[in-house]
């Protein structure tokens, strides 16, 4: 039998994620202001039966390039951005199935107003809501938040050791799940008795009281990370039900599959509980030939400017104070497989910095093109010899991209098994695992620790 294949795209609530695209006569980013731009989003990505949209986020700005924050202004890179949970009440009330993730940083939000953002979240979409768990990487998010710098990756990830035992204790200890009776004969609403403090104290946190929401559908919600690091890799270990992958090689994310359930194992959880859902972007047409006009249309949209202002982000290098050769030296030594053998493939030629950047004009993601049997065949190749368990689909122009893929792309993989036809029902836990789910976190995960006394 044929794995099912998840579908996760992947969204910002800013004009475009593609440096240059807001200039495409297609593109309708322009509108990520209006709530009917998410509306028709939502509703789209119920029609193609995604499981999920992850909705990224930043708490900074890219002032790397020429040490200012002006290159990320003028062509839109990542700026302006607003906060991503205030669209998940205005989807899932068009949507009944779709679930909705959202980024939010360990680093910069307390646990304790996350707790129940994420479980107001949560109610209002009767158990849709997942979590990616960062910790922010731009220095410029440390400075607005008042450090002198940021902190180290280790640092972080040791602080959000401790911000998950916080959460994990509000929403599994606190409650206990039959705490509110709305007894109005005796006249109480929620029994004291089965609401319970905290009484964290640890090096980073105090939160001695009580969470501050009712157990919802799922109580935790879906845990998702996307760190590659070291650090972040055995975090999501621990800790992960889904991981978000970025690596442009088919090698590369086996590696990383591998390496995170090695991990898991010798962290005692099943090494096949995760799901694993590397960033994929696809430009798909009736045909090869107007997939390949589509590539080539896009290449005239792209902005080296933006392209490098975001590169020097990543990398933390000014690249306007180098000459080419420090950006070849970083593009080689990147994971794009396709992009250094690219360059080894072109020995001899003098490359300028705008002719490096472009190479990344679609990004440092693997890349699909092809006709609707095209992409399938490569995605279900992809998955097979990675292990994967299904994709993050990203876009070039909003919505075109995937409307594409749901209008080509989908209707083929549902013909082969694939994809999923209808929904289950139930939480979103229930609907990427399965029914054998409970919809509450699984046996064998350290949240899992906290709710044994109360279940």
């Amino acid at each position: 039998m044929k794995k099912r294949l998840r579908l996760n795209a992947i969204e910002m609530f800013n004009p475009t994620d593609t440096p240059g695209f807001w200039r495409h006569p297609e593109d309708e980013g322009h509108r990520y202001k209006d709530a009917d731009y998410w509306v028709e989003l939502a509703q789209l990505l119920e029609r193609g039966r995604f499981d999920s949209v992850l909705l990224a986020d930043v708490l900074g700005q890219y002032d790397v390039y020429h040490n200012s924050v002006t290159p990320a202004l003028q062509h839109a890179i990542q700026a302006p951005i607003n906060d991503p949970t205030y669209l998940i009440p205005i989807m899932s009330q068009v949507t009944e199935h779709l679930g909705f993730t959202v980024t939010i940083s360990t680093t910069y939000d307390h646990p304790y107003s996350l707790a129940r953002r994420i479980s107001t979240l949560d109610h209002l979409t009767k158990g849709r809501v997942g979590w990616n768990i960062v910790t922010s990487f731009l220095t410029t998010a440390a400075k607005n938040f008042g450090l002198d710098e940021q902190m180290s990756s280790e640092e972080r990830y040791e602080r959000c050791e401790e911000y998950m035992e916080v959460v994990y204790k509000l929403w599994e200890t606190s409650w206990e799940q039959d705490a509110v009776v709305r007894d109005i004969e005796r006249n109480i609403y929620t029994d004291p008795s089965k609401v319970h403090k905290i009484e964290h104290h640890g090096k980073h946190f105090k939160v001695p009281g009580i969470h501050l929401c009712e157990p919802s559908a799922q109580r935790t919600p879906v845990l998702f990370q996307a760190g590659s690091s070291n650090a972040g890799r055995s975090f999501a270990a621990r800790h992960a039900e889904c991981v978000f992958l970025n690596n442009p090689t088919t090698e590369g994310t086996r590696d990383v599959v591998l390496d995170v359930q090695s991990r898991a194992r010798k962290a005692g959880r099943d090494p096949d509980s995760f799901l694993f859902l590397p960033k994929i972007t696809v430009i798909v047409g009736a045909t090869e030939a107007e997939a390949k006009r589509k590539y080539q249309d896009g290449l005239q949209y792209s902005s080296s400017e933006g392209l490098l202002t975001m590169l020097a982000g990543w990398s933390g290098i000014d690249f306007s104070k180098y000459g080419p050769d420090k950006l070849l030296e970083f593009v080689k030594s990147g994971d794009s497989r396709s992009i250094v053998e690219f360059l080894n493939n072109n020995p001899d030629k003098k490359w300028t910095a705008d002719e490096l950047a472009n190479l990344y004009t679609y990004g440092a993601t693997t890349l699909l093109v092809g006709a609707p049997e095209q992409i399938a065949d490569q995605l279900e190749q992809f998955a097979d010899e990675t292990g994967v368990d299904g994709f993050s689909i990203s876009y070039i122009t909003r919505p075109g991209s995937i409307r594409d893929f749901v209008d080509m792309v989908v209707p083929e993989l549902q013909r082969r098994g694939r994809v999923q036809t209808e929904y289950e029902e139930g939480t979103f836990r229930q609907k990427l695992f399965g029914k054998g789910s409970s919809g509450y976190i699984p046996e064998g995960h350290p949240g899992k620790a906290f709710s044994y006394a109360y279940r």
